[in-house]
């Protein structure tokens, strides 16, 4: 018999299921009313690599935010693999926090979805707006599993889930790589 001790397999609670029941209502509005159409330009689509003239169509402010968001992307996965208190996890997560906060901020000059207003995707950016300054004073307070629960939320909850809404078909990162 194994030495270790048998746990129960865990239940999902309510408060688990908040986060999941978000993330369908968050997709369900991104796909709105014409989940149909998107449904299928997906099935007639092909992947490519971008061409420099789509690059170069696409708005100064969108530009500044997808570049952003691919950096912090990219850095944010690494900062998740690597071992954490130590000098590089500090100062890449500063350059994090500056990435994040500029895809949060070049966000607000975005509005193609409904042209000159916000849409229910700009609610993350209230909450980034919310969520970075807390999670970089729990820090600093050395609150570490307040600071790893928003900083995991941000990561996974900011980018994971928005990297497939920003993958719907019809808008430009679709029409980039399968348009």
């Amino acid at each position: 018999m194994s030495s270790l001790p048998q746990t129960p397999p865990r239940r999902w609670t309510r408060p688990e299921l908040v986060p999941a029941l978000a993330i369908g209502a968050v997709l369900g509005l991104a796909l709105g009313p014409g989940w149909r159409s998107i449904l299928a330009a997906g099935e007639t689509s092909r992947l490519h690599a971008p061409s420099a003239e789509a690059i170069a169509g696409i708005p100064p402010a969108i530009t500044v935010h997808l570049a952003a968001a691919l950096a912090a992307l990219a850095l944010g996965a690494a900062l998740m693999v690597i071992r954490k208190g130590r000098a590089f996890h500090r100062i890449a997560g500063w350059a994090w926090v500056g990435l994040v906060a500029v895809v949060a901020g070049s966000s607000l000059f975005i509005t193609s979805l409904h042209p000159g207003r916000y849409s229910f995707l700009h609610l993350f950016t209230g909450w980034t707006a919310i969520a970075l300054p807390l999670a970089v004073f729990w820090a600093k307070r050395h609150e570490v599993a307040r600071h790893r629960r928003m900083m995991t939320g941000l990561f996974y909850g900011g980018f994971a889930i928005n990297i497939f809404i920003a993958f719907i078909p019809g808008r430009i990162l679709w029409s980039l790589v399968f348009g």
